[in-house]
């Protein structure tokens, strides 16, 4: 019989349980689907010989991330393999803006706002691990080094369009930079995901997993099997009595199934406030099998790891306004991974893949299959000439194959409003619910969204203290 059962093996589910492991605690951990991950999940979606990742591609934060550093992930397998340039963002005029590790290198290629870059960003990235401690975690808490969060957190509240940039190239990089909030730009607290990523690239870079995403959860996996923890693969858990009982169990779902699941035991305002917790906008995922190369116009965009796509700041505000009003954009904001050129085991020799993205209403069912296509072309002609065959997923079929992506919102829910504090409700320990043993560890707890493995940590650390009196 363990100690503690944890629902879910997405990283932070797998974050729980390796907490919890090194505690000296029995640990088992259930995943409804065959294979582990939730996110950070790799098959042959095309064509044989191309791998490509499910959900999430790039890491900047798991390569960051306080726990995950901690963790003896290396010799479990994962290696992280870091592009020449973490980030290009190409321009409707065929040039591009990179944004390599070296500040100063960035900054040089932003005309008359290189110094602003700097004074914003430096700072920050100088100081990156202390500022993750303090914002990595529940929002009401005592910081740590509560001048860096001041001086974070001051740009960080603010629009994205009111940071102080005032050229188009700085204003285009942040623009996509903060279109990773799933928000449109004029929304506060923007500026706090261009301000992180931004400083991300520079302090730990954009790395993508040799192998794919997968090796990321293979090797969480592989660390928690040392510590003597179980997995239960296809095993899915839609009550209680599913489970064998246990002092404390982790939900690594959102909070709409753990409602479902838990019922009765949860009491009933508590049971609102999870029905009442909102879905953010889904995506309309596109994987491209392909003869070669993007040919892109811009030389940066052929060294990237990522690629924005979307043009100038105006372009993607537009287009995330679009989104946030229910429309479907003609000229979407677009996330493009180039991993292949990189990683030589993601597909066989001479071809590539690509893995793209847009924002569309949650629950969408429009096709944007050749929006996706048209915005690629744009910048790189001759692109279509290329594509192999190609995997589409939109909402439904991200639902269907992770059902925490409910209306394929991978973000964990909405970031807008009070949402952005109170996930799923606010509290000084956001993890623990009323029932005693039950907890909830998924992205809709702080600090939301990401491959870090932080909201599992904080909810291994809560279930600790309240559940087995470990401090």
């Amino acid at each position: 019989m363990p100690d503690a059962a944890v629902v879910g093996s997405g990283p932070n589910g797998l974050s729980a349980a390796i907490e919890l492991a090194r505690a000296g605690l029995r640990v088992r951990v259930h995943e409804a689907e065959p294979t582990i991950g939730g996110g950070t999940r790799s098959a042959a979606l095309t064509l044989p010989g191309f791998v490509h990742d499910v959900c999430s591609a790039i890491h900047p934060m798991a390569a960051a991330s306080p726990f995950f550093t901690g963790l003896p992930l290396a010799e479990h397998g994962l290696e992280w393999i870091h592009p020449d340039i973490a980030l290009a963002h190409p321009l409707p005029d065929g040039s591009a803006v990179a944004m390599v590790r070296s500040v100063d290198d960035t900054a040089k290629g932003l005309g008359a706002d290189a110094g602003a870059y700097r004074r914003v960003v430096a700072p920050l990235a100088d100081r990156f691990q202390d500022l993750l401690g303090d914002t990595l975690g529940p929002i009401l808490r005592m910081p740590r080094h509560p001048l860096l969060l001041g001086r974070f957190g001051m740009r960080a509240a603010l629009p994205s369009g009111r940071l102080p940039f005032r050229g188009e190239r700085a204003r285009a990089l942040v623009a996509g930079l903060a279109a990773h909030s799933f928000l449109p730009l004029d929304a506060p607290f923007t500026a706090s995901f261009a301000l992180i990523l931004g400083a991300a690239a520079h302090a730990a870079g954009w790395p993508i997993a040799r192998g794919g995403s997968q090796r990321i959860a293979d090797a969480l996996v592989a660390t928690l099997k040392a510590l003597g923890g179980e997995i239960a693969a296809s095993d899915r858990v839609d009550s209680l009595e599913r489970l064998s009982p246990a002092r404390a169990i982790l939900f690594d779902i959102s909070p709409a199934a753990l409602e479902r699941i838990a019922k009765n035991r949860l009491p009933e305002r508590y049971r609102r406030a999870l029905r009442r917790y909102r879905r953010g906008p889904g995506v309309f995922k596109v994987d491209y099998a392909l003869s070669g190369p993007v040919p892109w116009l811009a030389p940066e965009c052929r060294r990237a790891g990522t690629v924005h796509l979307g043009g100038t700041f105006e372009e993607i505000a537009a287009g995330e306004a679009e989104v946030g009003r229910g429309g479907h954009p003609d000229r979407p904001f677009v996330l493009v991974a180039q991993q292949s050129l990189f990683d030589d085991t993601r597909a066989p020799p001479g071809k590539h893949t690509l893995w793209a993205y847009c924002h569309v209403p949650n629950g969408s069912t429009e096709d944007m299959t050749a929006r996706i296509d048209a915005q690629i072309e744009r910048f790189a002609p001759g692109f279509r000439d290329l594509v192999l065959a190609r995997a589409t997923a939109g909402p439904r079929e991200v639902e269907a194959h992770n059902a925490n992506c409910a209306g394929g919102d991978i973000a964990g829910g909405a970031h807008d409003g009070l949402q952005f504090f109170a996930r799923p409700v606010l509290a000084l320990d956001p993890y623990a619910t009323p029932a005693r043993e039950l907890y909830l560890c998924s992205s809709s707890t702080p600090p939301g969204g990401g491959v870090h493995g932080m909201c599992g940590l904080h909810a291994a650390r809560s279930a600790l203290r309240r559940s087995f009196g470990i401090r």
